[in-house]
């Protein structure tokens, strides 16, 4: 979610259009990268299941509540057989300090909005 709202296009209206419109453009600059591609959200909308949507995955929390996908990723990383190979996309201080403790590296919201979106651009 801190990269759907790293962009205020009124995203708090409709959230669940947002966490679509959001796994369409991870597909694509997936496509367009060749980057493994895990996700994981918050809630679940209605509408969607967790699997694979092309050329990635998509999660959603299994506990409830504020920050209950970043216990999903820290997980995640912890389980990893090459932590160090992961690049987590956040911009929540705790999930940074949590992760990089686990060996992952860090990229901002900010800064993989603006990968998105040069992807998208390009193609």
């Amino acid at each position: 979610m801190n990269v759907i709202g790293s962009r205020p296009d009124r995203w708090w209206n409709d959230p669940d259009r947002a966490v679509r419109r959001f796994i369409d453009e991870l597909v694509d600059y997936a496509e367009a990268t060749r980057d493994e591609v895990v996700v994981v959200f918050d809630r679940q909308p209605r509408d969607l299941t967790a699997g694979t949507r092309g050329p990635i995955e998509v999660m959603f929390a299994s506990r409830t509540g504020r920050n209950a996908a970043d216990h999903e990723i820290a997980e995640l990383v912890g389980e990893a057989e090459s932590p160090e190979t992961i690049t987590v996309v956040t911009s929540d201080r705790a999930l940074v300090d949590r992760v990089k403790q686990r060996g992952a590296k860090v990229a901002s919201a900010g800064s993989f909005r603006r990968r998105l979106d040069a992807t998208r651009d390009r193609g």
